[in-house]
């Protein structure tokens, strides 16, 4: 009687510890270098500024698109931790909001707008989740905090994320480093027009993530 063998184990590939801290080091670099220079850095000057080498670059990511898109999701996946913790706080929601909205301007989020404008495709499955993470939760903190009586009825995810890109953005002329000494100061005044019970009665409507897609 033949015995059955065990059928042989497939051996999982993963990636080595250096090669996932050079990725890194790749989408930390390209996000500085387009945050102060625009998406079309030079990617030599990316594998400059990460310390790699021209190959290891384009062994990541094969084409500036790939490393666009990278850029993107890692800022859109901070952001929605960003959210996450505001949510995991216990105490006051408008303040949990409120510390969401800076840690949301330190990504710079401004600088993703001229990159998802240009030929980027805004529909890869990648990028579709990670917006969507951020919408559901950056939601769930603004309803917490109307639900408290803290947060005006008339404003909209997108107002906030409009503003917050807008605030973030240095004034033309401005390098962005001599900017930031501003963004903070700025962010709270509009934080402060958020709160209830509302001074005025806004033009419009509350602005929709659908609205800033439609526009």
């Amino acid at each position: 009687m033949q015995t059955a063998t065990a059928p042989a184990q497939r051996k999982v590939t993963r990636p080595r510890a250096d090669a996932l801290r050079n990725r890194e080091r790749i989408v930390t670099a390209a996000r500085e270098l387009f945050v102060e220079l625009g998406p079309e850095v030079p990617l030599d000057d990316i594998a400059r500024r990460a310390g790699v080498g021209n190959a290891t670059v384009y062994r990541n990511f094969p084409d500036r698109q790939a490393l666009v898109r990278e850029v993107v999701c890692s800022v859109m996946d901070r952001t929605a931790q960003a959210a996450a913790q505001a949510l995991a706080e216990t105490g006051d929601a408008f303040g949990a909001l409120e510390r969401f909205v800076h840690v949301a301007a330190d990504e710079r989020v401004s600088a993703l707008c001229p990159m998802i404008a240009s030929t980027f495709d805004e529909n890869h499955p990648d990028l579709l989740a990670a917006r969507m993470r951020v919408e559901q939760l950056v939601e769930e903190v603004m309803e917490r905090a109307r639900q408290a009586g803290q947060l005006r009825d008339d404003v909209g995810f997108g107002d906030l994320m409009v503003a917050v890109a807008q605030l973030s953005r240095p004034p033309a002329g401005t390098a962005c480093l001599n900017a930031d000494r501003f963004l903070h100061r700025h962010l709270q005044v509009f934080l402060d027009g958020l709160r209830a019970p509302a001074r005025s009665v806004l033009p419009g409507t509350a602005v929709t993530m659908e609205d800033l897609r439609q526009a």
